[in-house]
């Protein structure tokens, strides 16, 4: 299943839990004959917060350099309100980690995985494409293989992937949540302990086209949501148990991308006609899991769905791409939206939109792909503290 990263494409869904979006992930490095990635100095910066968070040697270590001239973001993870990791290049690398203690003010470099940028069905071998911590110190990055870190990104190695694409990744309820396509099937859903372990198949998942799949597991307060062709996959449980639930139906329109908004909430998008850069939308909520839900409102015709996402219920931030790339806000549980955010990019499109608190909120703007950034994408982190109403372009 070749799903490209950037331009013309359908869609996937949101964040909270570990924090960007829609994940977190962690786990402790293996030993079973796995290869390690090389530190690039690693540890943890001077000030007193990073040594509490990268650690228990963390007091031992030198000072973490800056994050490289020329950073470029691909994907983004908070583990806190002011902590988060930041997947991304810069000339002259391949790969980078960053680390910020303050909300995007500063960045450190971390160590990263040996393996380029890439995207979903792209032709580097390797590539990875998305980050998600579980907390401070417990970390991947996925892509063709998964890596993942024990100690908040200082050193990296690979853990047992599952046979195929890791399009999205959650960590919920100790245990991860991986989204894995191999071929043109169906996806599957699969789970296995935060500490490590074998991977267990919940669903075979039947998603829709992404323009960004990272988003495909939506997650927050404990829930985590899938949609799954008309029926959408919930769990409280991080996939101990799954329950399916049937999406509203309306005549012309398909279920494109789902929001976990509480422990109970979600938002769901419907999209229908589309021409010319443009597709009529719907959006229905639902307070009980998905057992039953209620219509609200109708966001923008513009651009095709990316990615919904939603601090609460009340509050919900639709990014949508075609021949530019637009960010529309609901703050009346989905009854009405205004665009608050245009980019006449050509359609560079999004990812890891989502919450990390009730306003603070975050978006990666046209993630960088390849090494370098060589294809010179936006490839810019945007941080709103007012719910999405408005937002800021970050400085590494």
């Amino acid at each position: 299943m070749a799903i490209p990263r950037s331009r013309a494409f359908a869609f996937a869904a949101t964040l909270l839990a570990a924090i960007v979006i829609s994940v977190g992930c962690g786990g402790h490095p293996t030993s079973n004959g796995q290869t390690s990635a090389t530190p690039t100095t690693a540890p943890t910066s001077a000030s007193p917060a990073a040594s509490s968070s990268a650690g228990p040697s963390a007091t031992a270590q030198p000072a973490l350099p800056a994050a490289p001239a020329g950073f470029r973001a691909s994907s983004v993870t908070f583990v806190s309100s002011d902590e988060a990791f930041c997947l991304g290049t810069a000339p002259g690398h391949a790969t980078l980690v960053v680390r910020t203690l303050d909300r995007g003010q500063t960045w450190v470099r971390l160590a990263a995985p040996v393996a380029p940028l890439g995207s979903p069905g792209s032709s580097a071998a390797s590539a990875v494409w998305g980050t998600r911590f579980a907390s401070a110190s417990q970390g991947f990055v996925f892509g063709d293989r998964l890596w993942q870190s024990g100690d908040g990104g200082r050193h990296w190695a690979l853990a047992g992937t599952p046979a195929g694409q890791i399009l999205s990744l959650a960590a919920i309820d100790g245990q991860v949540l991986a989204l894995v396509a191999k071929g043109s099937g169906p996806a599957r859903l699969l789970r296995r302990p935060l500490a490590g372990g074998p991977w267990t198949q919940i669903a075979s998942v039947k998603t829709a086209d992404a323009f960004d799949p990272t988003d495909l597991i939506a997650t927050q307060a404990g829930t985590a949501a899938v949609l799954s062709g008309t029926s959408v996959l919930v769990t409280t449980n991080g996939g101990l148990s799954v329950t399916s639930r049937a999406t509203p139906s309306a005549p012309g329109f398909q279920p494109d991308c789902v929001a976990v908004t509480s422990s109970h909430a979600l938002a769901l998008l419907l999209v229908g006609q589309g021409a010319a850069g443009s597709t009529e939308k719907l959006v229905y909520t639902s307070t009980d899991s998905g057992l039953h839900w209620a219509k609200a409102g109708t966001p923008s015709n513009e651009g095709d769905p990316v990615t919904l996402a939603g601090g609460s219920p009340t509050n919900l931030v639709l990014a949508t791409a075609s021949g530019a790339s637009w960010l529309d806000r609901s703050s009346d549980r989905g009854h009405n939206w205004t665009t608050v955010l245009t980019y006449g990019d050509g359609g560079e499109g999004w990812a890891d939109l989502g919450f990390t608190t009730t306003t603070n909120a975050v978006v990666v703007h046209g993630p960088a792909d390849s090494a370098g950034n060589s294809d010179g994408r936006p490839a810019r982190l945007l941080l709103s503290a007012n719910g999405g109403a408005t937002w800021q372009p970050v400085s590494f």
